[in-house]
């Protein structure tokens, strides 16, 4: 029913096509675990070169590892810590060209070597964080920053 080989065009294209997909698995679901499950394995089975593709929530006081796709995760992050603690606490995405010249980076996976991290914001409220990381450096540019925030703004509208 999803077949991500399909995308075709520019990059802003391909993630017009993905937004699709993405607000299809989501259509008539609120609960917000199988909607990360799904996003997540469709993000992170779409895109090339990404080895974590997952969210995080917010517990009230810290983020907290939802479904994911890669290497187990760490489970708990500060708002005051790593590139996922900086998004969800600025609410402003972070895209990071080397997360080892990024102060406070959590090496979660030592194999990561750039992420991008958009925060999941529900009115006033942090629901959480959308986060991906690539082995290569300076995977993400502005155009995956553009659909990554497309893709993320399609799971908080599915929250209803």
């Amino acid at each position: 029913m999803f077949s991500t080989s399909s995308l075709t065009g520019s990059k802003p294209e391909q993630y017009a096509q993905l937004t699709a997909q993405a607000r299809a698995l989501v259509h008539g679901e609120r609960d917000r675990i199988a909607n990360a499950a799904n996003l997540a394995a469709l993000v992170y089975h779409a895109l090339p070169h990404l080895n974590w593709v997952g969210f995080y929530f917010h517990d009230g006081r810290e983020l907290v590892v939802g479904p994911f796709q890669g290497l187990p995760a760490c489970v708990r992050i500060p708002l005051d810590k790593g590139v996922c603690g900086a998004a969800a606490s600025q609410r402003v995405t972070q895209r990071i060209e080397d997360v080892d010249a990024f102060p406070g980076h959590i090496a979660c996976d030592a194999a990561s070597r750039s992420e991008l991290v958009v925060p999941l914001v529900q009115g006033d409220a942090l629901v959480g964080v959308f986060d991906l990381d690539s082995p290569l450096l300076a995977r993400f540019d502005a155009d995956d920053q553009a659909g990554l925030e497309a893709i993320a703004a399609v799971f908080v509208e599915a929250l209803g």
